[in-house]
């Protein structure tokens, strides 16, 4: 494979959604091994990554209501401020419901980050949190972070979804998850959406008895939900205050009477009579009820409708009864423990009719999975382009893969595909289990700036190895100023202003398999010359929606998307409808992709074939054959 570098700059709002993405600005692919110089010495700067003893994970619920996200959202995740819960926790979880879904909002959020991720990443990246993995399914969003220095021990990282609005046709409804090996430990989180209104509580009964059927994971580890260690089940469930009129329960608010409310709340009784909900814990509700308030105000409902107050978000907890078998890492498993320390709303935010919930909790492990699978070592700093070496110890349960590569990443990053510039992993070998890449000059940031080195596992999809911060101060040549100059703007400006997203699977260098994803929709009709294509959550052609089995249409690989460990949930590369594989020019910068909705297929009115790479583009300039050549054609699904 011969080096390839691009210095192309940054065009905010280039259609992100066609197909294989370029390498970004001053990437670098390595070539054929070179020999290694023994007398090279390394001054190692080893990753020393503190595993927790108790970590602690904070769990966040909110439902929007299409609105506007606010300015500032660092009370709601407990940042700055003289708090230490940010130094704190370990892994923020935020489950968002009706997240404006209107057609011309999707078509934008399909090309750039929705507003809400962007506003949750920018705000948790100066704290070290990394986004692990995000799915979307219409207005229900799931996000997972966790501090950068805790990703080499999270694995196995899949996500799913299930509609259940009218009768599993619509992603109004349902439920969108994420599930991960962490610590050695399988958890799972659950963000769902329930039917509305006090009669249908029956009907929350029966959604939530289909997402926990429907959903299913691959793996050995826990295919289930419930076959996780630890689930945490939360959202807007919906759940109502029975009996008691309006009246009664203002005033039980009023003077902080909120016990006798309890016993009446929908969810409280049916923890005695359901089943499905035997073994969920949940801390006292001592906040007042948390729907619905007149947007911008702290005041219950005042419309003619005159809706009663109620609990509708909630954050609930399962831990598994230990079976005395052993865990994932071959560790007995049990003695996992969950502390509730704290459950609350917050009432400062007015945007949507609904106050935000949030929780934390300690978790106790008996046992803690605490070996990286690749150690990283990189020297202290790197003034000069010869020092960009890179040695690597890998274990020898590590099944490595041809689409590995390590990453360059400013200190403050998003997350995992936020780079700066990569490497593949085809290592030169140093010794056994131990081999160095090297970064090419033309790929390295000039000036000066802390940086981090993260491995990137095609496998596990995700970091399963970092070093800590150090530094890089490099010369500026008169030749990338002067072009800087004539950008008007600085790469870094330029990474920081733009909000071009994909779908997190297509922003790995790598090509990689697309794996199949399961369908929970209906088939949309195909139109003259233009297929309209929604992402979807299907794998192996199966459909596991209460709806009949959607009909499924071929789609392109990406050639350079990476899996992400099962099913990216609703949410899958961008448009990949085109014939053949098609890259972006490398003046098109990398996007981070996080979920677009709508893939659109070009299709030959007269029937005919296939629209072929040498023909005329009708986008000359933001089209190019990708030089991994055409992709077998897989089934593609529909979305939200």
């Amino acid at each position: 494979m011969e080096g390839h570098s691009s210095s192309g700059s940054r065009r905010p709002g280039t259609l992100a959604g066609l197909g294989p993405l370029p390498m970004p600005h001053g990437a670098f692919q390595t070539g054929a091994p070179s020999k290694v110089d023994s007398s090279f010495q390394l001054q190692a700067k080893e990753s020393a990554v503190p595993v927790p003893l108790e970590p602690r994970i904070t769990v966040v619920t909110w439902n929007v209501g299409t609105a506007m996200p606010p300015d500032d959202v660092t009370s709601l995740l407990r940042l700055g401020g003289g708090s230490d819960d940010s130094d704190r926790t370990d892994m923020i979880a935020i489950g968002l419901q009706e997240v404006n879904s209107m057609i011309n909002k999707r078509l934008k959020d399909a090309l750039f980050t929705d507003q809400w991720s962007e506003l949750f990443m920018g705000a948790l990246a100066p704290f070290n949190f990394v986004l692990v993995s995000t799915v979307r399914m219409q207005g229900v969003i799931l996000l997972l972070f966790a501090k950068y220095y805790h990703l080499p021990f999270l694995r196995d990282v899949q996500t799913d979804c299930t509609r259940t609005g009218l009768g599993g046709y619509w992603g109004n409804k349902g439920g969108v998850s994420v599930r991960l090996a962490a610590f050695g430990h399988m958890l799972c989180f659950l963000n769902c959406h329930l039917p509305a209104h006090m009669d249908k509580a029956e009907q929350r009964k029966d959604n939530f008895q289909t997402i926990l059927s429907l959903q299913q994971f691959q793996g050995p580890g826990a295919q289930g939900i419930l076959d996780h260690d630890l689930v945490f089940w939360f959202g807007d469930l919906n759940f109502r205050i029975e009996s008691y009129d309006l009246h009664f329960v203002k005033f039980a608010i009023d003077n902080n009477q909120l016990h006798q409310l309890w016993e009446k709340d929908q969810l409280n009784m049916a923890k005695d009579t359901w089943p499905i909900l035997k073994g969920f814990q949940e801390g006292p509700l001592n906040f007042a009820p948390t729907f619905k308030f007149d947007v911008g105000t702290n005041k219950y409902d005042t419309s003619a409708k005159k809706r009663k107050p109620a609990w509708t978000d909630r954050i609930l907890w399962k831990v598994k009864v230990p079976s005395g078998g052993r865990s994932p890492s071959g560790q007995q498993s049990h003695w996992l423990q969950v502390t509730q320390h704290s459950y609350r709303s917050h009432m400062e935010y007015t945007v949507s009719d609904h106050k935000p919930v949030a929780a934390q909790f300690v978790l106790h492990f008996a046992f803690r999975d605490d070996m990286p699978l690749v150690r990283l070592e990189v020297a202290e700093e790197w003034v000069r382009p010869e020092q960009a070496v890179v040695r690597y110890r890998v274990e020898t349960v590590f099944a490595r893969s041809s689409w590995d590569w390590i990453g360059l990443y400013r200190v403050g990053f998003r997350h995992c595909k936020d780079y700066v510039a990569y490497v593949w992993a085809k290592h030169e070998d140093v010794d056994r289990n131990n081999y160095q890449v090297t970064f090419s000059e033309e790929s390295l940031p000039k000036g000066h700036g802390d940086f981090i080195l993260g491995y990137y596992s095609h496998t596990h999809s995700i970091l399963i190895g970092v070093t800590e911060p150090f530094q890089i101060s490099l010369p500026t040549s008169e030749s990338a100023s002067s072009s800087t100059h004539s950008s008007g703007t600085s790469s870094e400006e330029e990474d920081d202003s733009t909000l071009e997203l994909l779908a997190p699977k297509s922003r790995s260098p790598s090509p990689g398999k697309s794996k199949r994803h399961r369908s929970r929709s209906p088939g949309l009709a195909r139109f003259p010359g233009l297929a309209l294509r929604p992402s979807s959550c299907e794998r192996r052609g199966t459909s596991r929606s209460p709806s009949p089995q959607s009909r499924r249409l071929p789609c392109v690989a990406p050639s350079r998307g990476s899996s992400d460990g099962g099913t990216q949930g609703c949410s899958e590369e961008g448009l990949s409808g085109l014939p053949g594989p098609w890259t972006l020019p490398p003046s098109v910068p990398r996007s981070l992709g996080l979920l677009p909705a709508l893939r659109l297929e070009t299709v030959d009115p007269g029937g005919g074939g296939p629209w072929e790479p040498d023909q005329e583009a009708p986008t000359p300039d933001s089209l190019s054959p990708s030089p991994q050549g055409r992709q077998k054609l897989e089934e593609g699904g529909l979305g939200p």
